[in-house]
């Protein structure tokens, strides 16, 4: 008995000593998660409408700081975070007329790719040159997630950041993936310059291999997007075309901006007999074209006679083709449609979306999402079908890529348009459904990038706006602001040159997956071997 309640005693004595040292221990195992979590804030806050871009480069040099030397497993964690404190703000606005609950489901899938990421970096951490690999493992995340699920949602990617920053020229030598990699091992390799330092200082001893590649993963980026700026012109290869964007606005913003479907048709002819009256005056110049955005005239003009009518009056009063966007019910389908109007024949060519967008345009697992909630299948009564060929209309001479909306985010089908013989590209929009929200900004940044990714002249006709005139060099010309009626009216250069990454297409992807896979074996055979020897 003597001895238990000694021993209690004993316990009682050392357990206010250990305790600051458990909380101490604590407190340090929750540092880095929270570290993770804010460096994926401030990757959100180098994201448009801000143009503070260069924060990315802080923002994945403290990303890898919190990954460097850990296992695969406090990775994937911490890449979780990161990923959450990225994406929840970014994309807040797919919940602004739902709810939270879509938003906080699309951010929790989404940042399983930053995740996955992150185990993977942590996993090449180890490795001699290890910002290269980190910064392939990162792409090859993106890549993914821009595939998958339901056919990828490629939002957030890192190049729709860099629209105003020193890097966007690179984005003319191999798309979205060169432009991404060098933010990303730029920020990596700035860790790692910081780090040798320190260490050093410490050791006072150089390591010159490693101090090379730290000091080339800055520099290499930086001096690249430096000889990348002569592939960026603004000057026309195949003549000009005067071009108008119209933006209509919509009766009221959010889910019910269409209830009243024949007042935003009403309130696009309005705008462009608007114009045909200044240009008739003298006080604009004529256009050659007009631009209307999507969802213009959710009424089908093919089957309503006053739908097809109010069009008709618009296209003759201005005098010249009108690229119309139309919701349209054929053979059965509900297609998402731009319509070529002429002013005296009407209706002579369409394009058919082709990137529907998923919970918006059509709801995959409809049975199973209905059992959860009846509501959400309400809002996507009919799916829209897809349409299946690139959409290049001949307007006046001039030839206009389409770029519906949601598909300016993936690079196929931008590209595919310009390989189709587009001169200039058109990405007509509806973003009332999002309110005032920051993705309009967002979805612009992604023009802004598609212009100088191909070097072409990008117009953005919005129902609501922001409606924009972008050059090839990605500069923002002319603008309108939310929510008023408003057109632009700008002659633009015609380009057919092709950049290199017009030419390479999915290549430089490829190349950068490869080289993730390469380091991930490495790593993994490094740590196989590990083992072994321990073992021995």
């Amino acid at each position: 008995m003597t001895v238990t309640a000694t021993s209690v005693d004993e316990s009682d004595q050392l357990q206010p000593q250990n305790a600051p040292a458990s909380r101490r221990a604590r407190l340090a195992r929750l540092v880095p998660a929270a570290v993770a979590a804010l460096s994926g804030v401030l990757l959100y806050v180098s994201f448009p409408p801000r143009t503070l871009w260069w924060l990315a480069l802080p923002a994945f040099a403290v990303f890898g700081w919190v990954l460097r030397g850990r296992s695969w497993k406090a990775g994937l964690g911490l890449g979780y975070l990161f990923g959450l404190g990225f994406l929840l703000p970014l994309l807040v606005w797919t919940g602004v007329e739902v709810g939270p609950g879509p938003w906080l489901a699309l951010v929790a899938i989404e940042a399983i790719f930053v995740a996955l990421a992150g185990a993977g970096i942590a996993a090449v951490s180890r490795l001699p040159a290890w910002p290269v690999w980190a910064a392939a493992v990162w792409i090859a995340s993106e890549a993914a997630r821009a595939r998958a699920p339901f056919e990828g949602f490629p939002w957030g990617k890192i190049a729709f950041g860099q629209a105003d920053g020193i890097f966007l020229p690179l984005a003319a030598v191999g798309g979205t993936p060169v432009l991404g990699i060098a933010v990303v091992l730029c920020g990596f390799g700035l860790y790692e310059v910081v780090r040798l330092a320190l260490e050093t200082r410490r050791t006072r001893a150089v390591r010159r291999g490693a101090a090379a590649v730290a000091l080339l993963s800055v520099a290499v980026p930086v001096l690249g997007a430096v000889a990348a700026r002569p592939l960026v012109s603004d000057k026309a290869e195949d003549g000009t075309a005067t071009v108008a964007v119209i933006q209509g606005n919509v009766p009221r913003a959010g889910l019910e901006f269409n209830a009243q479907r024949r007042a935003v048709l009403d309130y696009h002819a309005r705008e462009t007999e608007r114009l045909a009256a200044e240009v008739k005056a003298g006080k604009i110049a004529q256009p050659d074209f007009v631009l209307w955005p999507e969802n213009s005239s959710d009424i089908d003009p093919f089957a309503n006679a006053d739908a097809r009518a109010v069009i008709d009056r618009a296209a003759k009063a201005i005098g010249v083709p009108i690229s119309v966007g139309g919701v349209v019910e054929r053979d059965g389908k509900l297609l998402n449609e731009q319509i070529l109007w002429d002013p005296v024949k009407g209706p002579i060519d369409t394009y058919d979306k082709r990137q529907i967008q998923p919970f918006g345009e059509y709801l995959p697992l409809r049975s199973l999402i209905g059992a959860i909630n009846s509501d959400w299948t309400s809002m996507v009564r009919q799916d829209f079908s897809r349409g299946s060929e690139p959409g290049v209309f001949t307007m006046d001479g001039a030839k206009v890529g389409l770029v519906t909306c949601y598909e300016a985010a993936f690079d196929w089908a931008v590209r595919s348009e310009v390989t189709d013989g587009a001169q200039m590209i058109s990405v007509p929009s509806n973003n009332a459904t999002f309110d005032r929200s920051e993705m309009t900004y967002q979805q612009l940044a992604m023009s802004r990038v598609r212009a100088v990714e191909h070097s072409r002249t990008v117009t953005v006709p919005v129902t609501s706006g922001v409606s924009a005139i972008i050059m090839p060099d990605g500069k923002i010309t002319q603008r309108t602001g939310m929510f008023v009626a408003d057109s632009l009216v700008q002659k633009v250069p015609l380009r057919s040159s092709e950049t290199p990454a017009t030419k390479l297409g999915i290549l430089p992807e490829i190349a950068l997956v490869v080289l993730a896979a390469g380091g991930l074996g490495w790593a993994i055979g490094a740590g196989v071997r590990g083992r072994r020897a321990r073992d021995v």
